[in-house]
């Protein structure tokens, strides 16, 4: 092939070679462009999430990238921002803050626990949660404590909280068991009812019922250490002796 036939062939090649360059600078930048948005978008987010400037929430990542990330690899952007506070008034902000945020994500968890105790009651009515082997112990529905009735509010591990429940029970009394540490595990329950000896006859007639707490104690916001017997007087839930 001649010199001036190959020339035109080598320029166009170049063209195209230069052409695909572009072309695959500009896709590998797209991407990188979009992550950027999103990311962005993302941390917008966050911030009116936890009610945070974009200042904080830039400290607060920047503070997990460090030893407190390390330590505590899963903390909430609060808790990071309040342990490591400059200030008493920056503490106080933080600790305002999430008590703002627990207060509505404990409201939000009721809500949805309330629909779902209407739910099994309407789609369930006559099956038992949970049945303990060997005993035919029952799981009551998590209902709302009828007017004048006992809650009491236990955890495992706790001696107190076994005497107390066992008090009631011999006493005769309708009330309502709510597990603090039960970490929706069926089996905690069963295991923790079992131990203390209750009832599954009681259990079975509704007399006694076994419930996850699921927040519940908490919403309470009441004073004191576990167990607490509690009941409904008036639009109040006040503590009893």
């Amino acid at each position: 092939m001649k010199l001036h036939h190959i020339v035109p062939v080598l320029i166009a090649l170049l063209i195209s070679s230069l052409v695909q360059g572009a072309e695959t600078l500009t896709a590998n930048n797209l991407p990188t462009r979009e992550r950027l948005m999103t990311t962005e978008r993302a941390d917008e987010q966050h911030t009116r999430g936890w009610g945070l400037s974009a200042e904080e929430w830039a400290r607060y990542r920047t503070l997990m990238r460090g030893p407190l990330g390390i330590y505590s690899p899963n903390l909430d952007p609060l808790t990071a921002l309040g342990i490591e506070a400059r200030s008493d008034q920056e503490r106080r902000r933080y600790a305002e803050l999430q008590v703002e945020a627990e207060a509505h994500r404990v409201e939000k968890l009721l809500a949805y626990q309330r629909a779902y105790d209407d739910a099994w009651q309407r789609l369930n009515t006559d099956m038992p949660r949970v049945i303990l082997p060997d005993a035919g112990l029952a799981f009551s529905p998590v209902v709302p404590a009828a007017k004048g009735r006992l809650a009491v509010f236990v955890q495992d591990a706790c001696p107190a909280c076994d005497r107390a429940a066992q008090r009631l029970q011999a006493a005769g009394m309708e009330f309502d068991i709510y597990v603090v540490d039960s970490h929706a595990d069926d089996a905690r329950i069963r295991a923790w009812a079992q131990r203390i000896g209750i009832d599954p006859a009681k259990a079975r007639s509704g007399q006694i019922t076994l419930n996850h707490d699921s927040g519940r104690w908490q919403s309470l916001n009441l004073q004191g250490d576990l167990p607490a017997i509690v009941r409904k007087v008036g639009n109040q839930w006040q503590r009893q002796p």
